[in-house]
């Protein structure tokens, strides 16, 4: 197989284009840098498009077999010089593998208390980073799902898939307007919680939690309008006992996701 040696080879310009929001949502595809996460990608059947990789950087065993899997499937892949594959690269210091992978199209029609019987919700995030530790923790805890209301950040945004490890590809991702939303939790029978630093509920003081339900998370600028607090069963508030008068948002979903878990009432 040829190897890419050039950084303006027409493949190696359409796959550093998605590094741009731009392009990634004309195309509809992404970018998955990583061992683990493009081995997830694949294990989720993920419909992925092409591989790129650099075998200065790439020693695992379990990359190379992930690789000719993948080429036997008839995915191409593309070999690469380390050069050429830092140029493609998000992160410094690359493994030496990366994916380029259409997006899910996940609709909030499609969801239902049978297929997401719970999961978040979050009001036009800023940060993909922690956009992507919500869906690693709403992996670990064993929830359903995450909604994006109102736009926000994308979240096939390099940083967003990285930081969520892989829990992208087994968990819906769904974005919607909040009107949709509301009209969907009303249809289904949703009781939402929602989160606030004015909350009238302390987090250890609410239970039992029974699905479905959803945890509504406000915008890290202005945390939930009036309108958005109305629909909620309670809104929630975590204790700050110092300076800080709020919590990151990834490490606020995070306890309250694992305060869900431990107080859910089986059906």
């Amino acid at each position: 197989m040829e190897t890419i040696t050039s950084r303006q080879n027409p493949k190696i310009k359409q796959a550093r284009a998605l590094r741009e929001r731009k392009h990634r949502e004309d195309s509809g595809l992404f970018l998955v840098e990583g061992i683990r996460q493009v081995g997830e990608a694949a294990e989720a059947g993920a419909d992925i498009q092409a591989i790129f990789y650099a075998p200065e950087r790439l020693t695992s065993p379990y990359a190379l077999e992930l690789i000719q899997s993948q080429a036997a499937r008839g995915v191409p892949c593309h070999v690469t010089t380390a050069a050429v594959f830092e140029s493609l690269a998000d992160k410094e210091h690359p493994q030496g593998i990366l994916a380029i992978v259409r997006q899910p199209k996940n609709r909030l029609a499609d969801l239902s208390p049978v297929n997401f019987a719970w999961g978040v919700a979050l009001v036009a995030p800023q940060d993909p980073g922690n956009l992507g530790a919500i869906l690693r923790t709403i992996d670990a805890v064993g929830a359903n799902g995450l909604l994006l209301l109102e736009k926000g950040v994308d979240p096939y945004h390099p940083v967003a898939v990285r930081a969520s490890m892989g829990s992208l590809f087994w968990h819906p991702l769904v974005t919607a307007s909040f009107p949709d939303f509301a009209g969907w939790v009303r249809q289904h029978g949703y009781t939402v919680y929602g989160t606030s630093a004015h909350g009238s509920h302390d987090y250890r003081q609410v239970a039992p939690y029974r699905r479905p339900l959803i945890l509504l998370m406000g915008s890290e600028r202005e945390g939930l309008t009036d309108d958005q607090a109305a629909i909620c069963r309670a809104v929630i508030r975590l204790p700050m006992h110092g300076r800080a008068t709020s919590l990151n948002l990834a490490v606020a979903a995070g306890v309250m996701l694992y305060s869900i878990m431990d107080k859910l009432v089986s059906e």
